[in-house]
């Protein structure tokens, strides 16, 4: 697990990924030309406020390579 820190409304947290969701997170913001903070800000807010984000950022991820 790899902790990543951001910030989100203004407020720092860290989200504990493994390295290759760190990884595609990374490629998948550069070829959307969108800063990781403003992606994990999108997951965030439309998630279900019952599902942990990071398991909320692995589901989107998984999704985004699936189309």
């Amino acid at each position: 697990m790899t902790k990543l820190s951001v910030s989100l409304s203004g407020h720092h947290t860290s989200i504990s990924l493994e390295a290759e969701f760190i990884t595609a997170l990374h490629k998948i913001a550069q070829r959307e030309n969108k800063s990781i903070a403003s992606i994990i800000e999108h997951i965030d807010s439309n998630r279900n406020p019952d599902t942990n984000l990071s398991s909320a950022i692995r589901v989107w991820i998984l999704k985004k390579f699936m189309n």
